[in-house]
């Protein structure tokens, strides 16, 4: 789930700062950047693990911070393809099934990755899995804020950096649909279409 990953960056501190240890400012602009935030193709930045290498320190004409590259390594949350997860349910919708893990919130289980056969209630807003027994089927509701055990199957990471505009009516006309369809910079794609996953209540022992 998490993982440690080699970056690099130079860092700016602040000629306020001069007086305290290097590397504690550092650090601390370090988390101010990176912390809580994803980075393409990374991850979700948690927080900072070390300093692995500090080079030289620099002050460039006009401004009196000091600008110096740094070599750390950052614990990020980027689960692998197939691991196995348990959140709670977030909300339902037509999309599927909403998850959250505490700190992250942009999961979804498709309609197509449910235990089958599957249904939304319109009434409830809710996933039900139709179970089947020898007795005929049985409605087992997906209710917000249940535990649910599920396995990644997918991930999209979404370039969310700003970009110029072409043009000024495009700007203009692209500015209102630009704030409706802001997309989660990283979303996991998961399952539950195999025994043993989906909610805990299913699966516990009697």
């Amino acid at each position: 789930m998490f993982v440690l990953v080699e970056m690099t960056d130079t860092v700016r501190i602040p000629p306020w700062q001069f007086e305290r240890k290097l590397n504690e400012s550092i650090a601390e602009e370090l988390n101010k950047k990176l912390a809580n935030k994803v980075v393409y193709n990374v991850g979700l930045c948690i927080c900072l693990y070390d300093i692995m290498k500090l080079e030289d320190s620099y002050i460039f004409p006009g401004d009196g911070a000091s600008h110096t590259k740094v070599h750390f390594r950052y614990v990020v949350f980027h689960p692998f393809l197939d691991e196995i997860l348990i959140g709670q349910i977030k909300s339902c919708s037509q999309d599927g099934v909403h998850v959250s893990i505490g700190f992250f919130d942009d999961i979804v289980i498709p309609p197509e990755s449910l235990q089958q056969p599957a249904k939304f209630d319109e009434a409830e807003q809710v996933w039900v899995w139709e179970y089947e027994t020898e007795e005929g089927a049985h409605d087992l509701y997906m209710d917000i804020g249940e535990e649910i055990r599920f396995r990644v199957v997918d991930e999209t990471f979404v370039d969310t950096s700003p970009t110029g505009p072409s043009s000024v009516e495009a700007s203009t006309s692209n500015a209102t649909e630009e704030v409706q369809k802001k997309e989660a910079p990283y979303t996991l794609v998961g399952s539950i279409s195999e025994p043993g996953l989906g909610l805990l209540s299913w699966w516990t022992n009697s």
